[in-house]
């Protein structure tokens, strides 16, 4: 049941990141799914270094670290995917 929630909560802070991105993203869906369970992984433990490792309710620092990491994540992804997708097209 972990793989699969780490595979929701991916998809939901990908797609958002996708979404405060401006601009157009050529990242499969795929993809933007991988980069949003890095940025889940990567917030989580950017907010324990702060001192957010859990609190009573709904963690919104937490939630918060983790949008900005993936959103970061997503952004440098894309690029990369597109970088290396112009690089096959030249050669063809």
């Amino acid at each position: 049941m972990g793989w699969l929630w780490a595979i929701i909560v991916g998809f939901v802070l990908g797609l958002l990141a996708k979404a405060i991105i401006p601009g157009k993203q050529h990242s499969p869906l795929w993809l933007t799914t991988i980069f949003g369970i890095l940025g889940a992984i990567v917030g989580n433990a950017l907010a324990r270094a702060v001192g957010i490792e859990s609190t009573r309710g709904i963690d919104w620092g937490r939630h918060v670290f983790q949008v900005i990491a993936a959103v970061v994540i997503v952004f440098l992804g894309d690029m990369a995917y597109s970088a290396t997708l112009g690089r096959n097209k030249q050669r063809t």
